[in-house]
């Protein structure tokens, strides 16, 4: 390793922080979806690797990031951690905000920080294919570049509106070795359930896995892959909160706001908590914004209470702010927050009064987009806009008190190939 990269694997975290060792109360734990008794760590062996549901289980504190994983991380990490100067003259308030930027990872979001762990976990077992759905088609072109750097299969099944208004992810898919399929499809029982039904049926992240459950259920040599919700999927992100914890010291910063979206919980989560971690073990508290769309407001007005995370039930039962499993969101650009239910842990956070949930409509965030954009010279992700609509918001709210608030939050990702996304202030 050169001095350059050494610097950077200095920079890295060697750790995974698991937020469950600091919880004094635990979330109520999944269900069989059959007998409805607590699940078992045994009970995920068919549809996951053995290690990583060893990860999902573990009560403990920290899990260490193999080093295979780690120079995989350092294509990319650390990622930069930016203050916005711009956008806080823009909005002439005297707030201070901070911004990490998860766009400068392949293929431009934070999804591979777990998708290269998944990978990794999968080939060392032997695994031949990994199985996934993908919305917005961040987390499957994440997951077919892991699968190309250690040397695993993948099949995606993209959400039938996202496939057909992003086809450029559809093609960097396919540029790394990925088989794309458009769900719901016709080649699982799941998916001509839906597309029998209704032949146009705009698919939705409900339907995609369970499209790619069955799919890895019925292949000896597959094992499927989610890119959020999971308690191990959202400590693998958390490489990023810990490095911003290290970046802000250098700073001389320390943040009284954390904001990011939510579709499922891992970005926000990868953000949040280790900062709600350090608040837990010291008694000191922040605010902490989790960011949805009014078209899919599961936090906001979903209920909290044992649902599955697909839309067959072929998943196990998890305690998550809901919409239903039948829920069909509306055809909203920002693919990756169209998703009925929400991390259990998040979900958990939000019922103890720790994490503040809040709902945007999606012009809103787009215009939040545009003033970024002005601002900073970086497009975000349509579902990072959400959570810059919010972070504007706390910045005019910290203007109007004349306080110099502190506000840090996740870009997850760019929005280069989103582009033609927010024409039309976004409406679909």
């Amino acid at each position: 390793m050169n001095r350059f990269a050494s610097r950077r694997a200095d920079q890295l975290p060697g750790s995974f922080y698991n937020i469950k060792a600091d919880l004094d109360v635990q979330p109520a734990p999944p269900l069989h979806p059959g007998t409805k008794e607590p699940l078992r760590p045994q009970d995920l062996e068919p549809f996951f690797p053995k290690e990583f549901v060893n990860q999902t289980a573990t009560g403990q504190k920290t899990v260490p990031i193999p080093d295979e994983v780690r120079e995989a991380y350092l294509v990319y990490r650390p990622t930069p951690l930016v203050y916005a100067a711009g956008l806080r003259k823009a909005l002439e308030t005297p707030a201070h905000i901070f911004y990490k930027y998860e766009g400068a990872g392949p293929c431009g979001s934070h999804k591979s920080n777990t998708a290269l762990m998944q990978a990794y976990l999968a080939a060392r077992e032997g695994v031949q294919t990994l199985v996934t759905e993908t919305g917005a088609g961040q987390w499957g072109s994440a997951l077919a570049h892991a699968g190309s750097v250690f040397g695993v299969n993948v099949q995606v099944y993209m959400v039938r509106v996202s496939c057909r208004q992003k086809p450029g992810r559809r093609v960097m898919m396919e540029m790394f070795g990925a088989k794309v399929v458009e769900s719901p499809s016709g080649l699982t029982e799941a998916g001509r359930k839906f597309s029998q039904a209704d032949p146009d049926h705009p698919g939705s992240l409900g339907i995609a896995i369970s499209e790619a459950v069955e799919a890895a259920l019925s292949n000896p040599g597959a094992k499927y892959s989610l890119g959020s919700v999971l308690d191990a999927v959202l400590m693998h992100q958390t490489v990023i909160g810990q490095e911003a914890t290290g970046q802000l010291q250098e700073s001389g910063a320390d943040p009284e706001v954390i904001v990011g979206c939510v579709g499922g919980g891992s970005n926000f989560a990868g953000i949040a908590f280790p900062f709600i971690g350090e608040d837990l073990r010291r008694g000191t508290r922040r605010r902490y914004i989790a960011v949805e769309p009014e078209a899919c407001p599961t936090l906001t007005r979903g209920e909290l209470r044992y649902d599955h995370g697909d839309s067959v039930g072929l998943t196990p039962l998890l305690y998550m702010h809901t919409l239903g499993k039948d829920f069909i969101p509306p055809s909203i650009h920002a693919g990756g927050l169209r998703y009925h239910g929400m991390a259990p842990l998040v979900s958990h956070l939000v019922d103890r009064g720790i994490i503040e949930p809040r709902a945007y409509p999606q012009p809103a965030a787009f215009e939040a987009a545009r003033t970024f954009l002005k601002a900073e010279g970086v497009l975000p992700a349509p579902e990072s806009s959400h959570a810059i609509a919010a972070v504007i918001d706390v910045a005019l709210e910290a203007k109007a008190a004349g306080r110099p608030t502190t506000i840090l939050f996740n870009l997850s990702g760019h929005g280069l190939l989103d582009v033609s996304a927010f024409a039309g202030n976004g409406r679909p």
